[in-house]
């Protein structure tokens, strides 16, 4: 295959028409496939059902002492703090267990930030005058969204490599009106990055204008390896401790694409001091979360070895799907110098840069050929992706010889866009 760019403005238009034809054919095929998130596929979701099996006898409602079926113990099961923290790394102090989403903690974070203030803060959030926040971007949708709907002027921060570009955000903490930063550090949605050991150094080491900034760190996809090994992480609680900025940081983990996203287990990590005070707010609104649910996750998972065992069979049936999509665009998309992807070997998603200018016209293409994908531009603040550019693939959900055909659906999309783009 030839570069387009390369490609006469005749030969362009005669690989046009060859594809339109291509593209009429496969929407005739009638596919229906919904890849906008990264749901588990149901052979991941058969895999540990098994789940449900257990708690059948009176003594496995009983957790070191605590009758899981009653009131109490409202920042989490005692043996479920532990195997968070064998996860995280962290101490089992300084775990909080509660419902099945992580997304929910990071929200009521965020509200209680806004309503009551956090523990170093002058005043609540909403008696600012004016409040910023960092997103690294590409990013996560719903992260967006959280901190938008409290009002948040969002500020875009470049992706690298590394990580966040932390020249960017160093100046952008002289101001005290910015109060955080999104982080996914492990397998970043959707570029699949692992933040560098520098970059982690410089997160902790901060010294925001803001005495109340909150570093909020989605740790998602932190045993979640598709490919290779699990590569271990630094515990993110005692960095920011050793520069003082034991405050500064909440973590937030759960069991949802190692369990079951639906009913799963989720967790906040923080300071001693951090866990008193958010424990006086969360115990106004509730009393205890779901213990008999951190009790089966407890029997069922065991300690971080045990779960790590159970990734690898998860990666034995992500690791065909990402090799699918991956394969695909490197024998139908590479040689045409039309686009460029991460290859990630770890979390959920894969991070697709089309020709600038086309990412709405390639999704608009597959949603009519019946494939559909995230939208554009949802990988950044306000859903606005100034480049048009960034398209996030969600391997995940379907089985592979679906996947075959969606990323068939695809390719082609690609193209079509991108000699719309140059001319035809």
């Amino acid at each position: 295959m030839t570069s387009y760019p390369q490609l006469s403005a005749q030969e362009r238009q005669e690989e046009y028409r060859r594809l339109q034809a291509e593209y009429e054919a496969l929407k005739s095929r009638g596919v229906k496939l919904n890849m906008a998130r990264g749901k588990p596929g149901k052979t991941q979701l058969d895999m540990v059902s098994d789940l449900f099996d257990l708690m059948r006898s009176p003594e496995e409602y009983v957790s070191d002492g605590v009758d899981v079926r009653n009131y109490g113990e409202l920042s989490g099961l005692p043996a479920a703090k532990h195997l968070f923290a064998d996860i995280l790394g962290c101490r089992p102090q300084e775990v909080f267990v509660g419902g099945n989403a992580s997304l929910q903690l990071m929200y009521d974070t965020i509200s209680k930030a806004y309503t009551h203030g956090l523990l170093h803060s002058p005043r609540p959030w909403c008696r600012e005058e004016k409040v910023k926040w960092l997103c690294p971007a590409p990013g996560y949708d719903r992260h967006f969204k959280v901190t938008e709907s409290f009002g948040f002027e969002l500020i875009t921060i470049p992706m690298t490599p590394e990580g966040p570009d932390m020249d960017a955000v160093e100046a952008a903490i002289t101001d005290p009106a910015v109060k955080g930063m999104w982080n996914v550090p492990k397998y970043s949605n959707p570029d699949g990055i692992i933040y560098s050991q520098e970059t982690i150094r410089r997160i902790a080491s901060m010294k925001p204008a803001a005495p109340d900034f909150l570093l909020m760190w989605d740790n998602a996809y932190c045993i979640h390896e598709f490919e290779g090994d699990f590569v271990p992480f630094p515990d993110i609680l005692s960095e920011c401790a050793k520069y003082g900025n034991a405050d500064m940081v909440f973590e937030f983990a759960s069991t949802s694409k190692i369990t079951l996203p639906g009913a799963g287990v989720s967790c906040f990590a923080c300071s001693e001091a951090n866990m008193a005070y958010m424990e006086e707010l969360i115990g106004v609104q509730a009393i205890s979360f779901d213990k008999v649910n951190q009790q089966r996750h407890v029997l069922y998972l065991k300690d971080k070895a045990h779960t790590l065992d159970l990734m690898k069979r998860h990666a034995a049936i992500l690791g065909p799907k990402f090799r699918c999509v991956l394969d695909m665009l490197q024998e139908q998309i590479d040689p045409l110098d039309i686009a460029q992807w991460q290859r990630p070997k770890g979390g959920y998603f894969i991070s697709f840069n089309a020709m600038p200018g086309t990412a709405k016209r390639v999704l608009a293409l597959c949603k009519e050929a019946g494939v559909t994908m995230t939208g554009a531009g949802a990988t950044f603040p306000y859903g606005k992706d100034p480049q048009d550019s960034n398209i996030r693939i969600a391997p995940s959900l379907p089985p592979v010889e679906e996947l075959r055909q969606a990323m068939e659906i695809f390719c082609v999309c690609v193209k079509l866009a991108a000699l719309e783009k140059l001319g035809v």
